[in-house]
């Protein structure tokens, strides 16, 4: 069963969920490398980010419904 995140741990989630945003971006614009390695990035990153995500959503549908 999923734990309801409390105020301080959803704003740092929200933080967090920012930060990877931004990181996913960035990696979508750089060009050169190894390809396949940025694919995999990529990938990793985009499952973390729905992960924060689900966590924010489920959380604010819950803490909404309790009051």
């Amino acid at each position: 069963m999923r734990r309801m995140l409390n105020e301080v741990e959803l704003a740092n989630t929200r933080r967090k969920l920012s930060e990877l945003e931004r990181l996913y971006e960035a990696h979508e614009h750089e060009t050169g490398g190894d390809e396949e390695l940025r694919e995999i990035s990529m990938e990793s990153l985009k499952r973390l980010i729905n992960q924060l995500q689900e966590e924010i959503i489920w959380s604010e549908v819950h803490q909404t419904a309790r009051r």
